[in-house]
């Protein structure tokens, strides 16, 4: 069994920035992907970047170039650094871990942007 637990979420002005930090716990052996999904109000839950256990990231389009995602393997945790927000990214981000048996999720962190 895998558990993540986020942290980093708040309140922040527009054009701020904020880091989200995911740490995993469990049969952490069990991860090759990671990655940050958000839901934004009224809207899907959508993928915003995501890293392999090499280090491989992928970003949503509309977050490239203001985000990044990296992985500390030794402490079982990924990031997500966020630039030059604007009331658009306002969502609860979660994180995510592939596994074998399928995805797990993390209870997800708030995140607001205010303009």
């Amino acid at each position: 069994q895998v558990y993540l637990v986020e942290s980093g979420g708040g309140l922040v002005q527009a054009g701020g920035s904020r880091r989200l930090s995911c740490t995993a716990s469990g049969s952490i052996f069990l991860i090759n992907t990671m990655g940050w999904y958000r839901r934004a109000p009224g809207k899907e839950r959508e993928l915003v970047a995501s890293i392999t256990k090499s280090g491989r990231t992928d970003y949503a389009f509309s977050v490239e170039g203001r985000f990044t995602i990296s992985r500390d393997n030794a402490k079982n945790t990924v990031y997500l650094q966020m630039n030059s927000l604007t009331p658009e990214d306002t969502a609860v981000y979660y994180c995510n871990a592939e596994v074998i048996a399928g995805n797990v999720w993390g209870p997800g962190t708030q995140v607001t942007v205010s303009s």
